[in-house]
């Protein structure tokens, strides 16, 4: 059982990591070209040099790597930090819990960014591969040092 068990917690980390990740780059793509009517609902776009286009860079971009699981962990730093700054700014003045202030995208963005920053990618991700061909490498220093020095414990 714990080898089915092992398989679905991996495999719920990477769809969690792809949902999250695309569902951020559809804001993204919402502010910078306008995508399902844009941010003001008619198809506009953000000023590319503002506050709001620096955000649709980082959904975009950091959506993106955050998809393909490439330098999850400090995507992760940087968009958990963005949406929390999203939620102070945008939607905390308007009251304290985010159901009252319509901050609810915003926070579990932040925690599920928080989450893989600390977390990283999980299976099925470039960092993953990134990560086998290292320990792999080191593997055969390893190795080959063994085998210039016998009777050296490796």
């Amino acid at each position: 059982m714990r080898g089915k068990l092992h398989w679905a917690g991996g495999t719920s980390h990477a769809l969690l990591r792809i949902v999250a990740g695309l569902l951020f780059m559809l804001h993204g793509g919402q502010k910078l070209f306008g995508w399902f009517g844009g941010p003001d609902g008619q198809g506009g776009t953000v000023e590319l040099a503002s506050l709001m286009g620096l955000a649709g860079i980082l959904e975009l971009v950091g959506g993106a790597l955050i998809v393909i699981g490439l330098f999850t962990r400090p995507v992760g730093f940087v968009l958990s930090g963005e949406m929390a700054v999203a939620y102070f700014m945008a939607h905390f003045p308007n009251g304290f819990w985010p159901i009252e202030n319509r901050g609810e995208p915003a926070a579990l963005f932040a925690f599920i960014f928080l989450f893989f920053a600390f977390n990283g990618a999980g299976p099925l991700s470039v960092d993953a591969l990134r990560a086998d061909h290292v320990t792999n490498a080191d593997v055969d220093v390893v190795e080959r040092e063994a085998v210039r020095r016998p009777g050296r414990a490796a």
